[in-house]
């Protein structure tokens, strides 16, 4: 085998093993919580950000209106928002500060990390615990690809729920591309 194809399949094992120990109840309560909520505000720092963007994006394509942490154009976070934010070691200074900033303003937190007894999972009314923390692969690399296949996997549930949500989606796709 290749060196490439020996990496390529070390990191699809471990991504793939990953995604199988998710909690499916809290991708379910995940999953409730975006259905039932119509603005949302996506953030995390690093790579992790790169993730809640790409989510912020999905959301976008599928009629939420959604914001990302941090941008010029990011209005005033309400009550009975949704804010969702990324970190794999929970402890990241700034989205714990965003954080307390969202259950000031008694938005519902959602916190995607790889420790649940982290500080920023303490402050999640939803968490979905990631188990990455154990990989072969370099820094976060692990968590960041695992959170952004099951968040996208999220999008697909809720993409499913309409059959002309795939329209509407590509109706929303950018186009000043």
């Amino acid at each position: 085998m290749s060196a490439f194809a020996d990496r390529r399949d070390l990191v699809l094992n471990e991504v793939g093993t990953a995604l199988r120990e998710i909690d499916p109840g809290q991708i379910d309560r995940l999953v409730d919580q975006f259905r039932s909520t119509d603005t949302w505000f996506c953030g995390g720092q690093g790579r992790s950000g790169l993730v809640a963007r790409m989510t912020a994006m999905r959301l976008m394509h599928l009629g939420r209106a959604v914001h990302v942490i941090g941008d010029t154009t990011t209005p005033a976070i309400r009550g009975g928002d949704g804010a969702l934010i990324l970190s794999a070691s929970g402890r990241t200074t700034t989205s714990i500060a965003h954080a307390r900033a969202i259950k000031e303003r008694q938005a519902v937190l959602a916190v995607v990390t790889c420790s649940a007894s982290s500080e920023l999972a303490a402050l999640g009314d939803i968490v979905v615990t990631v188990p990455a923390a154990t990989s072969r692969q370099f820094g976060g690399s692990l968590f960041e690809q695992t959170a952004l296949i099951m968040l996208d996997t999220v999008a697909l549930a809720l993409e499913s729920d309409d059959a002309s949500a795939r329209v509407a989606m590509q109706r929303r796709h950018a186009n000043l591309e």
